[in-house]
């Protein structure tokens, strides 16, 4: 079973509520789960898991406020973490235009500079379309741990 550390940013709660979901319904599944609401840069070096990012996107198509300083230092401090797994899950509202679901994007590529492996696609959940985001989710954050499983083994 897989160990994934799922950093999370909410703006209004949303992205928290569905990082929580996930993390039970991912440790009745066997996988140890840590979950970072408030992530720090030691969170993500002080060991190995895959990496997973539940966050939403501010209507500039940012991070949320919680998120930011992580990201920051993320992109200052450029930690190399050589092949490490990542996934995203991203919640906005598509009637942004452009700037939908922006915040993940800022999140991959940060993790792309630090020389993460992203496994499977991001998974982006529209605001418009869906009210219960864990629904989405969960399917999703299996399967994605599936990959996991099978590429450590």
């Amino acid at each position: 079973m897989a160990q994934i550390s799922i950093f999370t940013g909410s703006v209004y709660g949303g992205a928290l509520l569905t990082a929580r979901a996930l993390k039970k319904d991912l440790t009745e599944a066997g996988h140890q789960i840590r979950l970072f609401e408030a992530p720090e840069l030691e969170q993500l070096t002080s060991h190995d898991d895959a990496i997973l990012v539940c966050t939403s996107t501010t209507g500039q198509g940012e991070l949320p406020s919680n998120l930011v300083p992580f990201w920051a230092e993320i992109r200052d401090k450029l930690p190399l973490q050589n092949g490490r797994p990542f996934g995203v899950i991203v919640l906005g509202d598509s009637s942004y235009g452009d700037t939908y679901c922006g915040a993940g994007e800022l999140m991959e590529e940060a993790l792309y500079e630090i020389a993460c492996r992203k496994v499977g696609d991001t998974l982006r959940i529209d605001a418009m379309e869906t009210v219960e985001p864990e629904a989405e989710a969960l399917p999703w954050a299996r399967e994605w741990a599936k990959t996991l499983d099978q590429t450590t083994t």
